[in-house]
């Protein structure tokens, strides 16, 4: 949430409010003050409305890129053809930032990696960075890392309540396959957790 800089009264999409990243994007993005727009199904819109989802899009009855506009940026956490179709809600100037990829030649650069691999990055997401230039819109990838500072900071909003952990279920360590398998049917409201002993 920190890459798209987000500040008071900014607008950011998180779309799959009532996933695992999505319930916690979205308290994140609150605390730091922006407005909230998200995806659900019918069923977890008060789920991500108690969370701060300021507008609530039902993704089986509307198409999002219909319905939103004037946002500042877009956290991309869901595959397919969600990142191209979010660029619309865009106003020039705004950025994506994407978990789920397509990788740039941004990142390869970052890491040192050698040309080729800038290439095939640049190649995988010519798409998307087309898209995004057209209407004068940042993409980038953002590559998930440790951060110990962060991590710090999250704790101490989890601490004092300021964000709090959507757990759907708890799983033993022995069912580990079962919470892969509970997991792809994608229907999860929250985190799926596995428990170690």
């Amino acid at each position: 949430m920190l890459r798209p800089g987000l500040r008071q009264g900014q607008k950011v999409f998180i779309p799959a409010g009532s996933g695992g990243i999505g319930t916690f994007a979205i308290q994140l993005a609150r605390h730091l003050g922006a407005q909230v727009g998200t995806t659900v199904s019918a069923g977890n819109v008060e789920l991500v409305r108690s969370l701060g989802a300021d507008e609530v899009v039902d993704y089986r009855n509307e198409a999002f890129e219909k319905v939103l506009r004037g946002y500042d940026a877009v956290l991309g956490t869901v595959r397919g053809d969600a990142i191209a179709k979010s660029v619309d809600i865009l106003h020039p100037g705004g950025t994506i930032v994407s978990l789920v990829g397509p990788l740039d030649p941004a990142f390869a650069r970052a890491r040192g990696l050698n040309f080729v691999l800038r290439w095939v990055f640049g190649w995988m997401s010519r798409k998307i960075v087309r898209l995004a230039r057209r209407r004068q819109v940042d993409y980038s990838f953002l590559f998930v890392r440790p951060d110990g500072k962060q991590l710090g900071e999250i704790g101490e909003l989890l601490e004092s309540g300021r964000i709090r952990p959507v757990i759907d279920q708890v799983f033993p360590f022995e069912q580990a396959r079962e919470a892969l398998d509970y997991l792809a049917l994608g229907r999860a409201r929250g985190k799926v957790v596995v428990r170690i002993r």
